[in-house]
């Protein structure tokens, strides 16, 4: 039987896919409503890792799964945002944030199939609060931004507010998680270097 706290990660995933799709839609209620569902999503990577150590029902799925759903998470948020013409987001951070959670994903199924779960690092963790701090700050300015609208009826008034925070700062904010995100990197891959050239080198023959 599944335990709590892997359905809780596979609900996650859900959210993901749903709050995709309301950041797409070209409403102010409907990202709104995404912004919602990222806090609730968010919120749900403390609750399973919390339920599964004080159930003591941490699994080997629980370990993989969780953090890949964190990196499903974040992704479709930065690809949902790259589509709204409204911010600029960085593209280039985006596609070198997507290629570092590809390469540690891989390498944590390198470890799998050498019998090894790959624990999470401190700078894997700050890596995760850091891109959550900028998906959030991103739909607050998005927020801000429909808020605007909808109190000023689209007045030209607030035009010089909203270009400062919809072209400034999800731009920065979204290229310091790319840095950070590469710093977590290059210490996964100089912590698991030897497990990396076992995996690509032929056996020794004795």
């Amino acid at each position: 039987m599944m335990t709590l706290a892997n359905k809780i990660t596979l609900t996650r995933a859900g959210l993901s896919i749903v709050m995709f799709l309301f950041i797409l839609m070209p409403f102010g209620w409907s990202r709104f409503t995404a912004t919602l569902i990222f806090i609730v999503a968010a919120s749900t990577d403390w609750v399973d890792g919390k339920i599964a150590r004080e159930t003591n029902t941490i699994t080997p799925f629980g370990a993989i799964v969780d953090p890949f759903v964190d990196k499903i998470l974040v992704a479709a948020a930065f690809f949902a945002f790259v589509g709204i013409k409204e911010l600029d987001i960085p593209i280039w951070a985006v596609f070198f944030i997507l290629l570092r959670e590809l390469m540690i994903s891989t390498l944590r199924v390198i470890a799998a199939l050498e019998g090894k779960v790959m624990a999470a690092e401190r700078w894997g963790k700050f890596k995760t609060v850091i891109q959550m701090t900028a998906v959030g700050t991103i739909f607050f300015v998005l927020d801000v931004y429909h808020l605007s609208h909808i109190l000023t009826g689209g007045a030209k008034a607030t035009s010089i507010f909203l270009f400062i925070t919809l072209q400034k700062v999800p731009y920065a904010i979204t290229a310091i998680a790319a840095v950070i995100t590469w710093i977590s990197a290059i210490s996964y891959l100089k912590n698991n270097w030897d497990l990396l050239k076992k995996s690509w080198s032929l056996p020794v023959c004795k």
